[in-house]
């Protein structure tokens, strides 16, 4: 009979699947390791198999025992799944960023789950790593995964993934491209086909454009289970000890608008239903099979499937509500609408007198109103001009800090932190305008944040929607359509600074 004795027997072995239609116009072929087609429907499955009976070998998980792990989903999913399969209680840490589809699963595998709060410095105790670490020292009878640094991870790909690419391709395989989030996946898998291969497979890590892993500045992105952030006011930030950089060749860093159009694509023209880390990979394999020919094979590692992120990556709302998905000329939006630069952010740690300093330096485009809300996040405007729009801890104005060291509330050394209000109300780029305008006439607001691309683009007043909207009632009582704006350029923008310089 072709029967597995348990459900854990049934990891590995995944589909290699070739893709057709996203590789239109390329004479390379690229082939996708389905990983999301697994028992526990990610690539962690195979990581969480090997930690738990290298645990069980080592004696540091005994029967009745308590798996505890630090999680953005997937690995949690895969320990969940063994440990119902084993018999152990499972608690997971997870970021609240994470999508409600992998906190349901976990819950339905009977986890424990406890949910972190996002955004804080890798010291802070309440950092989802940091809480891990305290309940397992809590728990008798607990045991801490740590995939991060546990050598099981990587071992598992080593001996499983990698052999399986190698026999699936014949041995033609020429490059490998998997994102890097562990590590685990990409290290153990490449070192197997560099070995197998005699050096001959290249190895490409696909990475966040703000990954630190290739070289990006750690800010906060919007794809999940992938490169590895960095808070401004993180002290140290070590490497995995699942990674190991050396068997990376390169890197191919893709943008979140394309890692995430990429995943719906490939939902679309291949049918494969993917996460947005897939897309990111996927992404990348397509850049690297560009510049190859047609005795060159490409795989990519397909991580997880889109069940897990119908909520954000396959969500028309969610997309237009992070600036990611543009009008389509049907209705004015708020990328059509007049908008104006917004003021450089400010940090949380700036003091008041530094605050004052910065937003009294002249500077073309900036608003000169005193009342003018100004964004605050901890790491403030980025090299580059530009502050993720879920950074933002709130505003201040150069009227209200005024006030405050006039009348004593606050002294000129104390930081902005502690004077923040509420941050103006933000709208995707393809909102629809007329929906934003209520929302700020309901609220009694001026002024909002437009959003493009998950990153704060622009400000627009209330009176500038209201004309967008005006104008094309007009444009449409006379006959004429509404103007389409290009793709991804926002109007009242030069095109230039359409996607934030």
């Amino acid at each position: 009979m072709d029967v597995h004795t348990s459900l854990t027997a049934a990891v590995g072995n995944t589909p290699l699947v070739r893709l057709n239609r996203v590789t239109a116009g390329l004479g390379t072929p690229v082939y996708a390791k389905l990983e999301y087609a697994g028992p526990g429907g990610s690539v962690k499955d195979r990581a969480a198999l090997s930690m738990v009976e290298a645990a069980e070998e080592a004696g540091l998980l005994r029967p009745g025992g308590t798996i505890v792990e630090g999680t953005s989903g997937n690995t949690g999913v895969g320990l969940a799944m063994v440990a119902a399969q084993r018999g152990y209680r499972c608690v997971f840490t997870l970021p609240d960023k994470t999508s409600a589809e992998k906190i349901a699963v976990l819950r339905a595998y009977g986890a424990e789950v406890v949910v972190c709060p996002s955004g804080l410095p890798r010291e802070d105790p309440r950092h989802v790593f940091n809480a891990a670490k305290r309940i397992a020292a809590d728990t008798p009878g607990a045991w801490h995964s740590n995939q991060y640094d546990n050598p099981a991870n990587p071992a598992a790909h080593f001996r499983t993934t990698g052999p399986e690419i190698w026999r699936q391709t014949d041995g033609r395989v020429t490059h490998l491209v998997a994102g890097v989030g562990t590590g685990g996946t990409v290290t153990g898998t490449g070192e197997y086909l560099k070995q197998a291969s005699g050096g001959r497979v290249t190895v490409v890590g696909a990475d966040p454009e703000a990954s630190v892993y290739s070289g990006g500045d750690g800010r906060p992105y919007f794809v999940e289970s992938i490169g590895l952030v960095r808070h401004a006011e993180t002290v140290e930030n070590p490497w995995p000890e699942s990674y190991r950089p050396a068997v990376v060749d390169r890197f191919e860093r893709i943008g979140d608008r394309e890692s995430l159009h990429t995943a719906r694509r490939l939902a679309r023209e291949e049918g494969l239903l993917a996460g947005g880390s897939a897309g990111t990979a996927v992404a990348a394999a397509l850049r690297v099979a560009a510049g190859l020919g047609p005795e060159d094979l490409v795989v990519v590692v397909v991580p997880d499937s889109g069940r897990n992120y119908l909520s954000k990556v396959h969500d028309d709302g969610w997309l237009r509500r992070w600036g990611f998905l543009d009008g389509d000329g049907t209705h004015p939006v708020v990328g059509d609408a007049r908008s104006v630069p917004p003021v450089p952010g400010l940090r949380a740690s700036d003091t008041v007198k530094q605050a004052l300093a910065t937003l009294d330096e002249p500077a073309p485009g900036r608003p000169a109103e005193a009342d003018h809300p100004v964004l605050v996040s901890a790491a403030g405007a980025r090299a580059d001009g530009v502050m993720t729009a879920s950074e933002v801890l709130g505003s201040v104005t150069a009227r209200g800090l005024r006030t405050a060291l006039d009348s004593g509330a606050a002294r000129s050394d104390d930081p902005v932190r502690s004077l923040l209000a509420p941050p103006p109300p933000a709208f995707g780029v393809g909102e629809p305008a007329a929906q934003a305008l209520a929302a700020l006439e309901e609220k009694a607001a001026d002024i909002a944040v437009v959003v493009l691309d998950g990153r704060v683009h622009a400000l627009v007043r209330r009176a500038a929607l209201a004309a967008a909207v005006r104008g094309a009632r007009a444009g449409q009582a006379a006959g004429d359509a509404v103007p389409r704006q290009p793709e991804g350029r926002p109007g009242g923008v030069p095109a230039q600074d359409a996607h934030g310089g």
